[in-house]
């Protein structure tokens, strides 16, 4: 063996022991681990004025959160119904318990256990914005699914 091609292959190990791989060490799929699907989510259904039917858009969302969870025992669904600041108190928190109660609905149709959800309205009182956001981001109601893979 030339003097030439033995540095190259000290070199070459050299290189590889620093990036931590020693002969004989598992494969790096094996050490890396996928997020699991079955953890904290929160996300936003919106509606349309003075409503507290699901849009299309809204029933994605739902699905689409169902689908992602399938499989998981789902802890706690906290559901907070919120309304736009336009009307009167008693009205504003009648429409976000209506939209709380649909959301509920349409997660349960999707077999989310009921024992798991704790439903909230709060009218237009909790419907903060940052300064000149649309009025339209109001009209929402907050969902938080805690979780967890079966058998934990």
């Amino acid at each position: 063996m030339s003097m030439k091609r033995l540095i190259i292959i000290t070199t070459a190990a050299a290189a590889l022991a620093g990036c931590g791989w020693t002969p004989g060490m598992r494969d790096r799929s094996e050490l890396v681990a996928e997020p699991s699907a079955c953890s904290t989510k929160r996300f936003e259904v919106y509606f349309a004025e003075n409503e507290a039917r699901l849009t299309n858009p809204a029933l994605q969302a739902i699905g689409l959160t169902a689908t992602q969870l399938q499989g998981c025992d789902i802890k706690r669904v906290q559901v907070l119904g919120l309304a736009s600041a336009t009307g009167d108190v008693a009205s504003n928190l009648s429409l976000s318990e209506r939209r709380a109660v649909a959301v509920a609905e349409a997660l349960a149709a999707a077999g989310w256990p009921t024992p798991a959800f704790e439903l909230g309205a709060v009218g237009d009182a909790g419907a903060t914005t940052t300064a000149g956001a649309n009025e339209p981001m109001r009209r929402r109601t907050e969902v938080l699914v805690e979780a967890a893979p079966r058998g934990r």
